[in-house]
């Protein structure tokens, strides 16, 4: 024994070692470990033996001379737009949930929306291979998802109805709908005659489903888009700080303003009360994603919530559907839920 723990000290421990402290041999130890069905049966004594050894020595087995025996590298990689918007941050955990059934590691990458690192994203993975991708791609084109696949050769699945590649399986949520609903029900539930609207420029995906669903509420309802009440931002808290500096600007306010992300709207809320206004008395303000942070805002933050948990599940099981040969063909489109959140801001 003090032979063995002196051993451990000196180097790594090796297969060989577990097999020689167990007392089977190492294609055993490699069944018992790789849970590999053969003819040769386990006995369950012996498991017990192998995995005793492998504990006591601590043995972790070489992940390199495993993926060049399985030309897998049990390693997918996840890119996220935005790490420090709660939204994405449940996404990442239930994707590891699922990697970790599949005894996969997750590589996480963030791209802050730019284009740049995105890019820089696509060539790391085709240097460092992995056996899966899980993107949120902003800005990438389809030719350059399609170069990726083709030099990965590797399965991509994405977040986004935007993508449009016929080999990638994509989740989503409708957020057209759910927009024309928040709008309709703000103006006829809440009874706010004008709701300004708080968006992104074209190219960042959400902004022209979302901004269409703005448009045909108010247009189903006989009203029209005001521009005065039509703001830009970037997704950031910081955008929603400006567009409320902006708003405290004009003469003339909307009676609500709804923001197409959370962030920009608790940046609103935020603004606006250090600044002494009353919300939803003066103005009234809602999101979308429902983040955390929507219920610890003073007032706490009406949304619509998104389910990421349900995203990142769909996301990752469709992914190892891809990679464990369960599924092949054309690309599937999975739909996850939305609901209206009523709380105080609006």
């Amino acid at each position: 024994m003090a032979e063995e723990n002196h051993r451990s000290n000196a180097r790594p421990a090796t297969m060989k070692d577990v097999a020689r402290l167990a007392g089977v041999s190492q294609p055993t130890v490699s069944r018992v470990l790789n849970n590999t069905a053969t003819t040769i049966p386990v006995s369950e004594d012996t498991r017990r033996r192998v995995l005793a050894a492998v504990k006591q020595l601590g043995y972790r087995p070489n992940m390199t001379a495993r993926s060049l025996r399985t030309q897998r590298t049990q390693m997918i990689a996840l890119l996220i737009a935005d790490i420090s918007n709660g939204f994405y941050h449940p996404i990442a955990r239930a994707i590891q949930d699922v990697a970790r059934l599949h005894d996969y590691d997750v590589l996480i990458a963030n791209s802050d929306h730019l284009y740049e690192s995105e890019k820089h994203f696509c060539e790391a993975v085709i240097r460092r291979p992995v056996d899966g991708i899980i993107a949120v791609p902003i800005h990438l084109s389809e030719d350059e998802i399609d170069r990726l696949i083709t030099l990965t050769r590797t399965p991509f699945v994405a977040l986004g109805q935007h993508i449009q590649h016929p080999d990638v399986d994509i989740a989503y949520v409708d957020d057209y709908t759910a927009t024309r609903a928040a709008i309709t029900w703000l103006i006829t539930e809440r009874g706010y005659e004008t709701v300004g609207f708080l968006g992104v420029p074209d190219e960042y995906p959400p902004g022209p489903r979302r901004w269409q669903g703005y448009c045909d509420a108010l247009q189903a309802l006989g009203l029209a888009v005001d521009p005065r009440f039509v703001y830009q931002g970037d997704f950031s808290l910081e955008a929603g700080r400006q567009t409320a500096q902006k708003l405290m600007r004009q003469k003339v306010w909307p009676r609500a303003v709804f923001a197409i992300n959370d962030l920009m709207a608790i940046g609103m809320i935020l603004e606006l009360r250090a600044a002494g206004h009353a919300i939803p008395d003066e103005i009234a303000i809602m999101g979308f994603d429902n983040i955390p942070e929507a219920t610890i805002i003073t007032p706490t933050l009406t949304t619509i919530a998104q389910d990421p948990l349900d995203i990142g599940q769909k996301l990752a099981s469709a992914l190892f559907d891809r990679i464990e040969g369960r599924v092949s063909g054309p690309r599937r489109v999975l739909e996850s839920p939305w609901a209206l959140i009523p709380r105080e801001s609006a």
